[in-house]
């Protein structure tokens, strides 16, 4: 079977704080998601985001149904944005064929019954999550993407932000997709820190050298802990919990969230004296 999964279940702030880094490894970090020739899914139960993963290869992956959306097809109750961080590829939705080249990212709308994922060297990072109505089936490149520059080299963390889905751009019911690249020097993400109750978020980190990594900081602002993190290992962030992060060297990542609320600036901003 070219199709497999794994489940999240939501961990309180409590709880994590008590949790050694294999615990936490075990609860928010996903490392295995891309493998050749398979789709890879991570079935949270935050806000029931489902984070995963297609390699075709030589062959193309269908979007397979999987046990926790407890329906007889994928999106039959879900939306789904595809990201390619690999070579040019095609997705298929319902006959109709899209060509995704690197960092082009596809919104497919509730209901879309036949996706298939190819191009022998494509590599697909998919985000999905509960859907309450139908919107069209959309190609995002990066060039369409709201860009915003933030940062500054003094504090190594000269930023651009490119916001592919967002509420002011392509329609969806809760899935907002970004990816943030940097400019030469400098490594710190999503600092200042902040939370956000109403929804949860996920982060990709790539474009890692091999003996690279990011310190990823998560936990409430009071009480945070780390994750290590390599190249396209990805990471799931709790809605009380910060996200952000340093690498030993350049990297990009791709952030996406869901829940109650997709408007990007509801935010509650932590103070940099408050982290601890």
């Amino acid at each position: 079977m070219s199709t497999d999964f794994d489940i999240r279940f939501a961990i309180d702030p409590v709880s994590a704080a008590t949790m050694n880094t294999e615990e936490l490894r075990e609860h928010f970090l996903i490392d295995d998601l891309f493998a050749p020739g398979a789709v890879n899914w991570t079935y949270t139960h935050y806000d029931r985001m489902a984070v995963g993963g297609a390699v075709p290869g030589a062959k193309a992956l269908a979007l397979e149904t999987i046990k926790p959306t407890g329906t007889a097809n994928f999106l039959d109750r879900r939306e789904l944005i595809a990201v390619n961080i690999g070579e040019a590829g095609t997705i298929s939705v319902d006959g109709t064929d899209y060509a995704i080249g690197e960092r082009d990212m596809l919104y497919v709308g509730m209901g879309a019954k036949d996706v298939r994922f190819a191009g022998a060297g494509a590599k697909f990072y998919l985000l999905s999550a509960p859907a309450h109505a139908s919107h069209p089936t959309t190609l995002i490149k990066q060039s369409d993407a709201k860009r915003l520059d933030l940062g500054s080299q003094e504090t190594a963390n000269e930023r651009s932000i490119f916001q592919f889905v967002n509420a002011d751009s392509v329609k969806t019911c809760q899935l907002v997709v970004g990816l943030t690249s940097f400019a030469p020097g400098s490594v710190w993400n999503t600092m200042p820190a902040h939370v956000h109750d109403r929804r949860m978020e996920a982060y990709l980190y790539f474009d890692l050298k091999p003996d690279a990594f990011v310190v990823h900081l998560m936990g409430e602002p009071d009480e945070t802990r780390h994750l290590i993190v390599r190249n396209e290992q990805a990471v799931i962030s709790p809605p009380w919990s910060i996200h952000s992060g340093a690498g030993t060297g350049s990297y990009t990542f791709i952030w996406a969230m869901a829940g109650d609320n997709v408007d990007y600036t509801d935010v509650e901003k932590v103070g940099m004296d408050e982290l601890l």
